[in-house]
């Protein structure tokens, strides 16, 4: 959509000098106001989230629009076209693969097949290498616990066993959450071991032919249908220049009750190797005559998704930006999940953050120049490993070092107004103080992500930005809503996860209350604004493990 914009001639002049402005035409749907308002958030909500767009998969024609309605949106809020070439576009090369149905894998005892993989409620598996065949032949499975290798924690489920061409069967998250024990790893907390990223990564750097975890709902925070529907059909990443030789040739997932059937048959209890697993001493261990076979066929494709970016110039310090973040992306479609409706809207994973920064921009824009920059950024391939913004981190369009300080968006549910304000990985940075003092003479307080087991922090797109050292923030409503009070709340966002959360009915409904999101929108704008028209440069706080890198690209932090 295309709208008039409120920017002034004169601030149109003043930052074309610096990037050149554009010109904006009416929109003849809708006039939005420079105020945010519910009213502008459902209606970029509801648009983003449409049929029309096909779930947003990144390099399909659904993405591809999806992505020019977010470019003509920050055109028509007065935003300037951040990309290289001079377009609001950053491209990001990807790869798509997509298994064929004539793929097999296959595990076996002794001689006798005891599963196969070719069935979507207890097995999906992909591969990362880019051949369009790839046959793993009697590959022997071994059990190697969590899979993790962590010297910080004296901690390597790897020693003793080499697993050089052999299938590792891996538990899901780390010993700390199963254990509930603060002295091992951080207790209730997942840290990145725990990540399934990491698991197959590690897995690789061993060797193994193939990495397959064993899925739980409670330690993935999520259900067997968010595995099938997230990793089944066409799976993106970036180009890599060794083609993915350096992963395992197979990844997947298999459900808790078929790894502790097939595991029965070879005469082990997955109960037990659970129990057994969080011990100091516990030794990863093959498996006598079980094996896997797979045969897989992929149709393999390089595609391009876009990055969208904006920004607005400052008066004072045009090179200095405080970064806006969402993701825009989601799943597509999936035609092999059972009913009628195919399509992954991501309604509120994550048109809601996307509307967001699209609004806070507009109050950018209908507010005094400020004296620094702004970049707003909406990346893609979230869903696939927060490609998008990993991309950027390694190619970014304002110099890391003159990134003030990054606020990430991603799904804010629509609750309603809340008293509180939940930090993911909370204690990080001093970005959280300067949102304390804006939240708390509204009454509001802030409180640490209240599932710290289910990983947020690596889950979303600041994690990309912090790891080179930006301090970032990714700060959500809470759970104790105004009027109705915490269970409500909690009950809410557990609805929200079991029943929507990367699945076809994450679609947007118009008896949402969106005072909560336009509240979150609201602060957020404040903070960013307030930095914008600061000298301050919020750091990491210290024991932080990304301060290190802040301090070596901005000494005079110190």
């Amino acid at each position: 959509m295309i709208k008039t914009h409120l920017i002034t001639l004169a601030h149109c002049l003043i930052i074309s000098f610096i990037i050149g402005c554009s010109n904006s035409s009416k929109n003849d749907v809708a006039v939005f106001s420079s105020e945010i308002t519910e009213k502008d958030l459902g209606l970029r909500i509801k648009n983003l989230s449409s049929d029309s767009f096909q779930g947003r998969a990144p390099g399909t024609p659904g993405g591809k629009a999806a992505s020019q309605y977010i470019a003509n949106e920050m055109k028509a809020v007065g935003l300037m076209p951040m990309g290289p070439d001079g377009s609001y576009f950053q491209s990001v090369e990807l790869t798509a693969q997509t298994i064929l149905p004539d793929s097999q894998m296959n595990i076996k005892f002794d001689k006798d097949i005891v599963f196969n993989g070719n069935d979507l409620k207890n097995s999906v598996y992909w591969t990362k290498r880019l051949n369009e065949n790839i046959n793993i032949n009697a590959s022997e499975i071994a059990f190697v616990g969590y899979g993790i290798n962590a010297p910080e924690y004296n901690w390597n489920d790897y020693s003793g066993i080499d697993v050089k061409g052999k299938t590792v069967l891996i538990l899901i998250n780390d010993p700390g959450f199963a254990t509930k024990d603060e002295t091992l790893f951080k207790g209730n907390s997942m840290t990145y071991y725990g990540r399934w990223t990491y698991k197959y990564e590690e897995a690789a750097k061993q060797g193994a032919a193939a990495a397959i975890i064993i899925h739980e709902t409670a330690p993935a925070s999520y259900g067997w249908d968010v595995v099938s529907g997230s990793w089944s059909g066409e799976q993106y990443d970036l180009v890599r220049a060794d083609k993915g030789a350096s992963r395992s040739a197979l990844e997947g997932w298999i459900s808790y009750n078929k790894a502790e059937e097939i595991l029965r048959k070879a005469g082990h209890n997955l109960k037990d190797l659970k129990i057994n697993s969080v011990k100091k001493n516990f030794e990863a261990f093959s498996i006598p005559k079980l094996t896997l076979t797979a045969s897989l066929k992929q149709n393999v494709e390089t595609t391009v998704s876009r990055n969208v970016a904006g920004g607005i110039i400052g008066s004072e310090n045009p090179e200095d930006f405080v970064l806006y973040m969402a993701h825009w992306d989601h799943l597509g479609m999936n035609l092999e999940i059972d009913g009628p409706d195919k399509i992954y809207n991501g309604a509120v994973d994550n048109a809601t953050g996307t509307a967001a920064i699209i609004e806070i921009a507009e109050a950018f824009t209908g507010s005094t120049r400020p004296k620094r920059s702004a970049l707003f950024l909406a990346v893609t391939a979230e869903e696939s490993g927060l490609l998008g913004s990993a991309y950027y981190a390694e190619k970014p369009l304002v110099p890391l070092k003159n990134t003030i300080a990054g606020i990430n968006i991603d799904a804010i549910l629509p609750l309603g107004r809340t008293r509180d304000m939940k930090v993911i990985g909370y204690g990080a940075s001093e970005l959280e103080d300067l949102l304390k003092n804006i939240i708390e003479p509204k009454g509001m307080y802030i409180v640490p992500d209240d599932k710290p087991e289910a990983g947020y922090y690596y889950r979303s797109d600041h994690i990309s930005l912090a790891k080179k050292g930006v301090p970032m923030l990714y700060a959500d409503p809470g759970n104790e809503h105004e009027d109705f009070g915490l269970i409500f709340g909690e009950e809410f966002s557990n609805e929200y996860t079991k029943n929507r959360y990367h699945k076809p009915t994450d679609e947007y409904n118009e008896t949402w209350d969106l005072s909560g999101i336009k509240q979150t929108s609201e602060i957020l704008y404040e903070l960013g604004y307030n930095l914008t028209n600061s000298t301050e440069w919020p750091n990491w706080y210290d024991g932080t493990e990304f301060k290190a890198i802040r301090s070596e690209m901005r000494p005079t932090l110190e």
